[in-house]
């Protein structure tokens, strides 16, 4: 059995995340304490009560998906102590940057000092330069991107997201999103607006780019005890000044998730666990994986969901 550990990001916040484990164990707990000692926000009581309305500035709902995926995989290694031997780790958009603590290259205050200051920058020029993001449906990567080629108008559009073979998310300023919809749609999409007021991984928010490398400057990343797969290049990286770069490049850059969980699958990896809230990732791997191979996907987020998948594992 070879386990790649996946992280969800951004969208998949929910009401209550992680708290039944916060609530279980003082381990888990401390990690929310911390962070709110560490960001100054009252993380805790946002998580738990909301309203959603609450959790969707970026400076907010970026940490408080960090923080739950953290205390889950607090509860994790709880669970399975030493028992379990794991290969590969990688995490989705901002979950890239608990991938990066659990595979040991930063530490869990700079893990949330990052995504924190990442929101922040995001959400300044998400407000100085308006745009969207929509999910395309139907379509291959290369049909959307050349459809994307083909618009000559002002605005920007680009694709932001692959995620599955058939879903490419696409992100810029709504006058570039609306140019493009037409010939999307005559190529057989179905195209569905994502509630965000950012266009991640877009030339829009590339005034994010000097200011968050100059922060990044300062925390310190070791090289990772297992290997993660990156957003940026879809493949393993080791090297710490490597890594800072492409973290610096990755709130602007493809996040090429189709083509991660792929080489993972050609690599050898036969089960992947999604640690974290909802079930997105374990979603889009039924659409990934190819005919023919059998892999198994699990999720938790919950104690009862973490005893299925520990069942699973036949520890």
């Amino acid at each position: 059995m070879k386990i790649a550990i996946l992280f969800p990001g951004q969208g998949s916040q929910s009401i209550g995340m992680a708290r039944e484990f916060r609530d279980q164990s003082a381990a888990c707990a401390s990690i929310m304490d911390n962070a709110e000692k560490v960001l100054g926000k009252p993380l805790a009581r946002l998580s738990d009560e909301g309203p959603m309305e609450a959790l969707i500035p970026a400076d907010i709902v970026q940490p408080a998906i960090t923080v739950a995926n953290l205390v889950c995989w607090q509860a994790f290694r709880e669970a399975v102590g030493g028992q379990v031997a794991l290969n590969a780790f990688a995490g989705h958009s901002l979950g890239e940057y608990s991938a990066l603590f659990a595979a040991g290259v930063i530490s869990a205050d700079d893990a949330l000092r990052l995504v924190t200051k990442r929101g922040e920058l995001m959400g300044r020029e998400g407000a100085a330069h308006p745009g969207g993001m929509q999910a395309v449906l139907g379509l291959t990567i290369d049909k959307v991107e050349e459809v994307l080629r083909e618009y000559k108008g002002d605005g920007v559009v680009v694709a932001a997201n692959h995620n599955t073979p058939q879903q490419t998310v696409i992100s810029g300023s709504m006058e570039g999103l609306n140019g493009v919809e037409a010939g999307l749609l005559e190529a057989g999409a179905k195209i569905i607006p994502l509630k965000v007021s950012v266009a991640n991984h877009s030339p829009l928010v590339a005034g994010s780019i000097p200011d968050f490398k100059a922060f990044l400057g300062d925390i310190k990343f070791n090289i990772p005890l297992v290997p993660i797969y990156f957003n940026v290049s879809a493949q393993k990286e080791y090297d710490p000044a490597r890594m800072k770069e492409m973290m610096s490049r990755q709130i602007v850059s493809k996040v090429r998730w189709c083509e991660i969980i792929t080489r993972m699958i050609a690599e050898g990896t036969d089960t992947f666990i999604e640690i974290g809230p909802k079930t997105v990732l374990k979603g889009m791997m039924k659409k990934i994986v190819p005919r023919g191979v059998k892999v198994t996907a699990l999720q938790f987020d919950t104690p009862e969901g973490l005893e299925q998948v520990v069942e699973q594992l036949e520890i």
